[in-house]
């Protein structure tokens, strides 16, 4: 936008600078094209004065000496020939068979007319002649040759100074340009990257409300009330979760004793029964400690120590070799380097109990294997794996593809592993395993 912006102000710039120079450009050739013409007419008249006196008196001496005289101090050539086409006066080395042509205009009496104005390129002589005579009788003519160098100087002089005001009015307007791009692009930038961290998962993003103009600043103050409106919004549903699950607790503990009780007094008949329940108090419990642990995961990062993904992989894949043995699961991991991260151990052991428990869960018979390649922590199964719009919906809350409903779970695990990253600078990226199965992608913060 910026560029476009800037390609706008200026083109409209060029144009203006344009609009004011060129007729000024032209003004000033056409102008000093003016003067040089009305002076050699000037001289023109005069010399046809000094013919016509000459002619009437038989005596072109004060004729020829004042056009000696003219051209040993201009430099330009002159030549005057009587009605018979006659030379009279040849000078600067131009012969009259050389002016023939405008000579036979002359003694027409056909006039000069127009000059095209000068360029500084302009190289040819100004030809211009005048005719001898009373207005009706004409008795010779007078041509004389200009020359237009000095003409053509000061026009180049003239159109320079010209050219360096515009093109400094050209860096001004690029100045302003850019002042102006900068004053109201900025705080579109400020805006946008608040709400790529909205959308990244910042609770609070502020931006400047002093920059831009009016109407910006209004909704920069807009959005940063929004902000806030969000975050508020989002910390009371996290409190809500996490003071009901805490609440629930008392009452599923209670449940709990007294289920536990009725064991010993349950008869053959019911035991189907009474196992179905204690199933459905476990689902309980378990789903109240996932909403738990989503409240936790929404809150903001704490500081603490830097997490060790070798040993969180080894001790993780160590715990659940059982479950996965259990199930068919050939689970393996590669030797993974030392290092460390910017999520805590207990946040990323966290994250591999969710992955390693959904592989236990949905993939049985299949091969898992846990790898880190220094900056992504991978978890790749071989089971069925998900079709490309159920891995859209997969870290959505509560979310469980149509075949698994069945099965024990609560739709939070991959939701609590994402926030999880999220909220400490990481991603979570989920895809499809070739020929078939699940890949999840773990891009873990670095430590800063």
């Amino acid at each position: 936008m910026r560029k476009r912006l800037l390609l706008v102000l200026l083109t409209f710039s060029v144009l203006a600078v344009a609009g004011f120079a060129a007729p000024l450009l032209r003004a000033t050739a056409a102008e000093r094209t003016q003067q040089l013409v009305l002076a050699r007419n000037a001289d023109l008249d005069r010399f046809a004065g000094l013919a016509d006196h000459a002619f009437g008196t038989g005596d072109a001496a004060v004729l020829r000496a004042e056009a000696r005289r003219y051209t040993d101090l201009y430099g330009e050539p002159l030549v005057v020939v009587d009605a018979a086409r006659a030379p009279v006066v040849e000078t600067g080395g131009v012969r009259a068979a050389d002016v023939a042509g405008p000579i036979d205009k002359a003694l027409r009496n056909e006039p000069a007319g127009a000059v095209q104005w000068l360029r500084p390129w302009s190289r040819e002589q100004l030809v211009r002649y005048r005719p001898v005579g009373d207005g009706t009788r004409v008795t010779g003519a007078v041509v004389l040759e200009a020359s237009v160098r000095r003409a053509t100087a000061d026009i180049a002089a003239h159109w320079a100074l010209i050219a360096s005001g515009a093109l400094s009015a050209l860096v001004v307007c690029g100045l302003l340009a850019l002042v102006l791009a900068r004053w109201v692009l900025r705080p579109l930038a400020d805006l946008g990257a608040g709400v790529r961290a909205i959308s990244a998962g910042s609770r609070r993003s502020r931006v400047p409300v002093d920059a831009g103009p009016p109407e910006l600043r209004e909704l920069a103050a807009s959005f940063n009330r929004m902000s806030e409106a969000v975050a508020e919004a989002d910390e009371r549903q996290r409190r809500l979760v996490a003071d009901a699950s805490h609440q629930l607790r008392n009452p599923m503990a209670a449940l709990r004793l007294r289920v536990d009780a009725l064991e010993r007094r349950i008869t053959p008949d019911g035991e189907r029964t009474y196992r179905s329940t204690v199933g459905e108090v476990d689902r309980l419990e378990a789903l109240l400690d996932r909403l738990l642990a989503l409240a936790n995961a929404d809150r903001a990062p704490a500081s603490g120590e830097p997490g060790d993904v070798a040993a969180a992989i080894a001790d993780r894949v160590q715990a659940w070799r059982s479950a996965a043995e259990d199930a068919g699961i050939s689970l393996t991991a590669p030797e993974a380097a030392p290092a460390r991260v910017a999520l805590s151990t207990e946040d990323l052991a966290q994250v591999l109990d969710v992955l390693l428990d959904n592989a236990v869960k949905y993939a049985p018979g299949a091969s898992v294997e846990v790898s880190w390649d220094g900056r992504t922590l991978t978890v790749a199964d071989t089971g069925p794996g998900l079709t490309e719009d159920e891995i859209s919906l997969a870290a959505q809350r509560f979310w469980r593809a149509d075949h698994h409903r069945g099965s024990r779970g609560s739709g939070l695990g991959l939701a609590i592993a994402g926030q999880l990253l999220a909220a400490h600078g990481g991603e979570m990226r989920i895809a499809r395993t070739r020929p078939h199965g699940l890949t999840v992608h773990l891009d873990l913060p670095e430590v800063r």
